[in-house]
């Protein structure tokens, strides 16, 4: 096949999580090579009509769908498949209706309720929830205050951990926060607690849970909030960077814990419509509850990114992965 690689369009000046999309580019690329399939490379931008004629020019059987934002806006992700839908042109991973439920985080908590897929309450959105939605107990709680539409942990870090305030005082304080969280932010309960994420890749077969892993807050001190922020991500001079490694080792103990969550997740590939591949990212409480935060339907395949060592850790090939998600594309 000749496969169109579409991704964010990257300028030198941009931030580290938005080239992290040139190293999975680059990733896939070479598992083309592989694999035996042509390529080529596509930037997406707000000109989707040129976008549609070098897809059609180049003779694109199949575009594998790197996108994470438009334009800068994560909010936008969704529109590529929705066009592609429209040409037609098959993708690859998720489905376009998938893609827009899924990146709306509050509209995401809704949709796990009548899935009956256990969620932190949550307080928003900001603009537009006018204080509407899932209240926690009325007494002050300590809240996470999230971005709306970005992923990677954009616009994350101590700062979003706001303490002692009740649900309508958290509501308030949510529009001083929203210009820098993509114009558009909510507040979470916060789960002070154990952190795990979980990759999925489709199989002939169905959805494959990959190895769960577990995100070790190694060495915080009792003022350092235990959360992935952006520092941990993409910050390679911080303490968090090399501070929060991932592991696949657990013990006995932590059997029942584990399969529950890989339960968990496979519920949300089948009750959001999933395909090609995903990520699912829980807390889990002291008591031992499991939370899904978020569900990613276009988590970083980079070589360095936690699918991949997921991959690594059940012994599938990159590449063979690569041709998993490109024949998930078809059925």
């Amino acid at each position: 096949m000749h496969i169109a690689i579409v991704h964010d369009t990257v300028g030198q000046k941009d931030a580290p999580d938005a080239k992290d999309v040139l190293a999975q580019a680059d990733a896939v690329a070479g598992a083309l090579r592989h694999l035996g399939h042509t390529h080529f490379r596509a930037e997406i931008s707000l000109d989707m009509a040129t976008l549609v004629r070098t897809l059609s020019n180049g003779g694109a059987d199949l575009v594998f769908n790197l996108v994470e934002s438009i334009g800068g806006k994560g909010r936008l992700i969704h529109l590529l498949p929705y066009c592609l839908d429209a040409v037609p042109l098959p993708y690859t991973g998720a489905p376009a209706q998938a893609m827009l439920l899924t990146s709306n985080k509050t509209m995401a908590k809704k949709w796990m309720e009548t899935s009956a897929i256990a969620t932190p309450a949550w307080i928003g959105p900001f603009p537009g929830g006018n204080g509407k939605g899932r209240f926690g107990s009325a007494d002050k709680s300590t809240w996470i205050v999230k971005s709306v539409w970005e992923h990677a942990s954009i616009g994350l870090g101590p700062e979003s951990i706001v303490k002692n305030l009740t649900a309508d005082a958290a509501y308030a304080a949510l529009a001083g926060r929203a210009p820098a969280l993509g114009g558009a932010c909510f507040a979470e309960a916060f789960v002070d607690g154990r952190e795990f994420n979980l990759s999925l890749l489709t199989g002939p077969d169905g959805p494959e849970v990959l190895p769960p892993a577990e995100i070790i807050f190694d060495g915080y001190t009792a003022d350092m909030p235990r959360i992935v922020d952006y520092r941990a991500k993409w910050d390679e001079a911080a303490y968090e960077f090399h501070h929060t490694p991932r592991q696949f080792d657990f013990d006995t103990t932590d059997g029942d814990l584990l399969e529950r969550l890989k339960t968990i997740a496979l519920d949300c590939w089948h009750g959001f419509g999933l395909a090609g591949y995903a990520r699912v990212d829980f807390r889990v409480a002291a008591d031992g509850t499991p939370f899904v935060l978020e569900i990613n339907t276009n988590p970083c395949i980079a070589p360095d990114a936690g699918f991949a060592a997921a991959l690594t850790r059940a012994g599938i090939a990159f590449e063979d992965a690569v041709a998993r998600i490109i024949a998930g594309s078809f059925r």
